[in-house]
Formats: structure tokens, sequence, C-alpha cells
């Protein structure tokens, strides 16, 4: 079973400290079999105290992060803006075995960055923390617009809820669509949520005359099979495509077409593990045209190809396809 060991700090945020539990904990195999262990750890074995007006009583030390599979460090207050940098004690990350996944959610990626852990690579953190980090951490791409950020070994999250996107994803990436959408139905939380953290940024409210993009949008994922041109979205927005544009973005977090793609990466992931379709005719179903298209876009989000895919998450059972 896959050992998950959460670390809670000084001052962490509660709810945030309890989604690893939550989401790991509904993660079931096809017999209902559990997939992965989770124990929560603090540096010295005792109790935490919280951002609220509580403390937490936990029942491992620090020993338990050489057993992790995975370590997830959740988040804690930082504040005010001119207290020093939080700097994770040597030997949390000297603990960890090799190759143990680690993930940061919300305000913790300032503990991975400041091990320098991030340097070079793309990490997110909570919008309202973005900005601090960017000067603090330079050498971390830093996107303050994604709810989550996948880099292979080492994971990152936005704020709050975020982190049940980012546990989310990971069932999926560990164990399939099926099992993640499951787990997400039983803990009563959307599977897949579309956007990122540009759509939760204080902005003036719009007024009730203001035009959305949502109905586009719903109209977008019938029609994933053909093409969706820029025009042809504005047009049914009845918005001209300079207006439409910055709306989704606004609404969406991110362009028209990085959605589509990502929409379409969903279809194609679906079919692969719940389908005995060919790869051409998966590629017309989600909008790639072709099998070679498939294998680009499917490659460039998550790393690899539609057939080790499927190989990877359809059951043993099942034709490979």
């Amino acid at each position: 079973m896959h050992r998950v060991v959460v670390l809670a700090l000084d001052r962490v945020y509660p709810f945030e400290l309890g989604i690893p539990a939550r989401i790991f904990g509904a993660a079931r195999g096809p017999d209902g079999e559990q997939l992965y262990e989770v124990v929560t750890c603090s540096l010295d074995g005792g109790p935490v105290a919280t951002s609220a007006d509580f403390a937490i009583v936990v029942e491992h030390g620090i020993e338990a992060l050489a057993t992790a599979d995975t370590l997830v460090i959740a988040p804690f207050t930082w504040e005010p803006p001119d207290e020093d940098v939080p700097v994770a004690p040597a030997d949390v990350f000297d603990a960890l075995r090799p190759g143990t996944r680690v993930v940061s959610i919300c305000t913790a990626a300032v503990l991975l960055a400041a091990a320098g852990l991030l340097d070079g690579r793309p990490a997110t953190t909570h919008w309202w923390e973005a900005e601090r980090c960017q000067q603090l951490f330079p050498k971390v791409n830093w996107d303050a617009d994604v709810l989550f950020v996948d880099d292979g070994d080492v994971l990152t999250s936005a704020g709050v809820a975020a982190g049940v996107d980012l546990c989310v994803h990971i069932v999926r990436r560990d164990h399939g669509s099926a099992v993640a959408n499951r787990a997400a139905r039983h803990c009563v939380v959307p599977p897949w949520r579309d956007g990122g953290q540009a759509q939760y940024i204080e902005r003036p409210v719009p007024g009730p005359s203001t035009a959305t993009t949502a109905a586009t949008r719903a109209w977008a994922l019938r029609l994933l099979d053909r093409p969706l041109p820029l025009t042809e979205l504005a047009g049914h927005a009845r918005m001209s495509v300079r207006t439409f544009s910055r709306r989704f973005r606004q609404e969406v977090g991110m362009s028209p077409g990085d959605w589509l793609i990502r929409q379409r990466v969903e279809l194609a992931r679906h079919l692969l593990e719940d389908s005995d379709l060919p790869m051409d005719q998966i590629a017309r179903r989600a909008g790639f045209g072709t099998a070679a298209s498939l294998r680009q876009h499917l490659h460039t989000a998550i790393g690899v190809s539609p057939l080790a895919y499927r190989r990877t998450f359809r059951a043993a059972d099942d034709p490979a396809g």
C-alpha cells in the first residue's frame, strides 16, 4: 500500500491538513481495497498549534518521514509580510528516502522553495502570496493562475480547496480517472475543476447585465469532436473575438484554446481507460483529428503516450486496444 505522510507544522491550517486523509482515504481499488495509507506527523510527535483556536494531537514524529512514499506538507500561516521566510529543519528532507514524491499545499511551497527543491521548476501557491514568493525565490517559475502544478516528483497546489484538486489529481495519476472520480464522488467534490486561480482573484463584481462565457463553454463540451475556432466560440457567445477572449481568461484563468486542449485531453484519457476504441477513433472523438496529434497532446499534458497510458490504467483483464 502506498504510504502518504502528512507533515503538520506550527500554525497549520486545520482544513488543509485534513485534505490528504479524506481524499486518499476514499481511493479504493476494484475490490474495495484501500490504496493509500495516510499518517500525520509533527516534528516532535507532540501537539501542533493551528491557525484556529485549538491544537491538534498527532501520533507520529519526524521518524515517520523515512517511511513515506509521498510526503505532503500542509500549509501554515505566514505573516506579516516582513516575517522571516520559514525554513524547514534540514532533517525533514534529509529523512526522506530517494524517490519520495514531495507535495505542498498552499503556503507550504515556501518550504520547498527555501530548500532549493523548486529552483528552475514550475510551481504555484496561493495567489495572495505569489508576488511575494516571486520576489523571494526568483529562481522558481511561479504560476499564479493554475490550481496546481505537477512536475513529476514535486507537486504544488494553490490555496485552500486547491489542495483537494491536487490530491484528486494524484489519485488519477496513480490509479486512473475511474478511481479518482469515485473518490471525488465519495467526498462530494468535483473530480476536475475547469480553469485556475484567476477566477478567484478579487475583481469588481460584474453587473447583472454582463454576459459570461459559461453557456458557450457548456456548448463547446458537447462538440469536442469537431473544430471549434475562436471566431465560432465568440459568435456563439455573441461577443467580439477580443471581448470573448478577455472575458474567457478572466472567468476561467486560461485562453479558450488552452481550455479546449485540456478538455480534449481529459476526454481522450476517459476513452483510453473505459473503451476499446482504436487510437484513430479516440483522436477523432476527442477533436485531435489524428492519432499522431493525440499522441503529441497527451505526451505534452501528462508525459506518456496513449498506448502507455492505456496499458497503465486499463484493468488487467481488459484488452490493451
